[in-house]
């Protein structure tokens, strides 16, 4: 029998975050976080990164367990949320795996078998300064259907797709294995009663954001870290960056991050509707 595990997902701005606490609540539970950002140290306000009272008691795993500067993989993910939902139920408690993240479900909760190919650090700089366009041109040559399944990722997940294929010398898609999922998982996601109603959450919460002080965040991680990668591809952290360096007027920054984040939304829902246990009506 099969271990059972709570899924919650959804696009940014949905109430994942809220929908599992409630559950949590219900079945004594403890989330175990899926969102690429929420692992980093201070990327806090721009991420919506739940606070201590958000939390509300509930035990939060894979939040601020890394500094910025940490190259934290879809791998590293894989061994710490498994090894934490293992560690949850020997308590005799309830896994809820909770985010965003797609690629982190598929590895972790459904039918990927991510290839453990080790990174290549010269390899990986020389594709991460190209433009993200000209990489899917490239992955598309030497391998439609690895292109097929990354097109609509982040930049990061085109560059390893590449950086895999190149240091085997076959195609992404090739090294990429199905496997039996390991666990029973109850699917849930928030319900929302249109695109125009998430759309306007996501505008809401983004002037949310600027009351709860995102631009002096982003100024205290640029003085701590510089402009290291993981920061500035955060979207949240690349539009306040915009207006910090005089580029953009603030109005046009966050008019930015609003788009940007509804189009990261539209991603989202795309990872997510491949999922048939998942009914999505907008």
């Amino acid at each position: 029998m099969k271990p059972k595990v709570i899924a919650v997902v959804g696009p940014t701005a949905s109430g994942k975050t809220k929908l599992a606490i409630d559950l949590a609540k219900q079945v004594d539970g403890e989330v175990i976080s899926a969102d690429s950002r929420y692992v980093y140290k201070g990327f806090d306000i721009a991420s919506a990164k739940p606070t201590i009272e958000e939390m509300d008691g509930i035990p939060h795993h894979l939040i601020d367990i890394v500094e910025p500067e940490v190259d934290y993989s879809v791998a590293d993910f894989y061994d710490d949320a498994r090894a934490k939902i293992y560690e949850i139920i020997q308590r005799g408690k309830t896994p809820i795996v909770a985010g965003g993240t797609g690629l982190y479900f598929r590895v972790l909760l459904e039918t990927y078998d991510l290839p453990r190919v080790e990174a290549n650090p010269e390899l990986r700089a020389e594709l991460d300064l190209r433009e993200k366009e000209d990489l899917l041109e490239e992955l598309k040559l030497l391998d439609p259907i690895g292109y097929e399944k990354v097109k609509d990722a982040n930049k990061r997940r085109i560059v390893r797709a590449l950086e895999v294929t190149k240091i085997l010398g076959k195609p992404f898609s090739e090294a990429s294995k199905e496997k039996e999922p390991e666990f029973d998982v109850d699917w849930k996601i928030p319900y929302i009663e249109s695109r125009e109603v998430l759309y306007d959450r996501i505008n809401r919460r983004v002037d949310t954001m600027v009351e709860q002080g995102v631009i002096e965040e982003t100024k205290q991680l640029l003085e701590k870290h510089g402009r290291i990668k993981n920061f500035v591809c955060t979207i949240g952290y690349q539009e306040i960056l915009t207006y910090l360096d005089g580029e953009a007027t603030l109005e046009e920054a966050l008019d930015k991050l609003k788009q940007h984040t509804r189009n990261y939304a539209k991603r989202q829902l795309t990872w997510f509707r491949r999922n048939p246990a998942l009914k999505i009506n907008y």
